[in-house]
């Protein structure tokens, strides 16, 4: 019996031993890795936020020029008022795990700001900052702004849908049909669902309303 005792005991901490691993594993993903990825949000905010501080030549606004833009290098801010009043989140490029570690990632094969196409981004739901953690609030109508060194890119939301993560067609240049020739300047963003799974991505489409100026000042619909 003390041999049996001791296994029992033996295996009894064994038990204990990984539960407390997978607490720990738990707690790393729920809130080391949201305290991660807010500090390398921050430090690609401030980098834009500086470099936008530096007047270009003449002292006149230019025009965006996104062509050249880096994987994992932030160009943009996103705005999403539905979410709240000072919610903003840089836009970095790329959609890689590492890239969507640091904000919103851009679809390196999507169309550009302004573009004719599919201006396509991605964002985590939950964990690394979870900057889409409450985009199923989103309702047809609602306003998405786009922030650059330049412009503010206002789009309106349309419609959404939940589908598989096989079914990358969403982020075509005319979503979920292959081989067409777009002719509108559409926004696409995507995240996972449900919030604490990935059996499915949570997509919402909307179109260009309008494009002003930085030097117009704040679009209303932002508080400007």
């Amino acid at each position: 019996m003390s041999a049996v005792r001791t296994l029992v005991r033996g295996l009894g901490e064994v038990l204990i031993t990984l539960g407390v691993l997978v607490l720990l594993f738990a707690a790393y993903q729920l809130v080391y890795t949201n305290v991660q990825a807010n500090r390398a949000a921050a430090a690609v905010g401030d980098d834009l936020e500086r470099e936008w501080s530096v007047a270009p030549a003449g002292g006149a606004a230019q025009p965006d020029e996104l062509t050249d833009v880096r994987d994992g290098e932030g160009f943009a801010f996103l705005h999403i008022p539905r979410l709240g009043d000072d919610w903003r989140k840089p836009v970095v490029q790329g959609v890689d795990p590492d890239e969507l570690a640091r904000g919103v990632g851009h679809y390196p094969d999507s169309a550009l700001l302004g573009e004719i196409g599919n201006f396509a981004v991605a964002g985590h739901r939950a964990t690394h900052g979870e900057p889409f953690r409450d985009l199923n609030k989103l309702q047809p109508g609602d306003v998405v702004v786009v922030e650059t060194r330049a412009n503010w890119y206002v789009y309106l939301v349309d419609t959404s849908d939940k589908v598989l993560p096989s079914e990358v067609g969403v982020v075509l240049p005319v979503p979920n049909q292959p081989g067409a020739e777009p002719t509108e300047r559409l926004i696409t963003l995507t995240t996972c669902d449900p919030r604490w799974g990935s059996t499915h991505r949570l997509v919402f489409w909307g179109h260009l309303d309008t494009v002003q100026p930085k030097s117009e000042g704040t679009p209303d619909v932002l508080g400007g």
